[in-house]
């Protein structure tokens, strides 16, 4: 799935950084092209994503993205950091749920 979502990134050429996450979740760090935005690449991505994964057997027929999504900005000189986090996530969320991790994010906004 990981290497998929970066093949639609490319095609809008929103080029993948890195995509990876966890059981209920995903992260795409891509370079957001100028000619997309934000709202249309996640709306493709899941659109066709949803479609192909589909094609995958019996127990991704019902298989579905939930309603929303979450879009941040980082700066340049993050890029590693975030790489980092988003290849680490099994181990990050051995520690705390990813609902609880990103309410607390929210609050920290």
């Amino acid at each position: 799935m990981f290497s998929y979502l970066g093949g639609i990134c490319k095609n809008l050429e929103c080029n993948p950084v890195i995509v990876g996450g966890h059981n209920d979740h995903v992260h795409i760090l891509c370079l957001l092209s100028r000619k997309i935005a934000l709202m249309k690449l996640i709306e493709e991505v899941k659109a066709h994503s949803s479609k192909w994964i589909k094609t995958k057997g019996q127990p991704y027929q019902k298989f579905y993205w939930q309603n929303g999504y979450g879009g941040f900005s980082i700066h340049p000189a993050k890029v590693d950091v975030v790489k980092d986090y988003i290849s680490t996530q099994d181990d990050h969320h051995k520690e705390i749920s990813f609902e609880d991790e990103y309410r607390t994010f929210l609050k920290e906004l």
